[in-house]
């Protein structure tokens, strides 16, 4: 397949060699047909052109950071797992940097995420703080599930963890978990105070 050129829309070069836009695709497609909508609909509600999303879709291109973040939003997605773009890279001794207090935040019903390190666009794992705003497992709507595995780390507060095939499991501060995200999964505050952890997940 011939390279695509990147349209006026937000495109990057450095997004369009971010490797395995086929899982991308997907799952930007599965989220669009589950919730019902055109490829027009979901176009106009992320603010980018139909031509630009069908390409996406059928890994003819690769977005920008913003546009996906824009995807993620019109679509619903609830979970920072779509900034994974794994793969090699030619470059070597790579470097991002976020300071303090200032990632690119990601709020939901249930988390409030805030991405690290989101200038890379081709990297195989994602690192994020997340504050868990849930307090009781009946807010989530389903099992938060997706592809790769996942390390999380409790700054502060309590919270129970919930997994699809162990019993709840408690945490503290200085607590940490590894497990297969494509478990169904989610994270319920048990503190005063809403729990912080630290999470780090990785492409499959």
């Amino acid at each position: 397949m011939e390279p695509v050129q990147a349209e006026d829309e937000g495109l990057s070069p450095e997004a369009l060699e971010a490797p395995d836009g086929e899982t991308l695709g997907k799952m930007i497609r599965d989220a669009r047909k589950d919730k019902g909508l055109t490829l027009e609909e979901a176009a106009r509600s992320a603010a980018i052109g139909r031509s630009t999303l069908s390409k996406i879709e059928n890994n003819q291109t690769r977005p920008s950071f913003d546009i996906i973040r824009r995807l993620m939003q019109a679509l619903d997605l609830e979970t920072p797992q779509l900034f994974v773009q794994s793969g090699k890279s030619d470059i070597s001794g790579r470097r991002d940097f976020t300071r303090k207090d200032q990632g690119e935040h990601q709020v939901t019903g249930t988390y409030d995420h805030e991405l690290l390190c989101t200038e890379l666009t081709s990297k195989r794992m994602l690192p994020y703080i997340s504050t868990i705003k849930a307090r009781d497992v009946s807010e989530f709507d389903t099992w938060v599930r997706h592809r790769g595995e996942e390390f999380m780390f409790v700054l502060s507060g309590e919270l129970t963890l919930y997994t699809e095939h162990y019993r709840p499991l408690p945490m503290k501060a200085g607590d940490s978990v590894y497990y297969d995200s494509g478990m169904g999964h989610g994270c319920v505050s048990t503190s005063d105070e809403d729990a912080r952890v630290l999470w780090v997940s990785l492409e499959g």
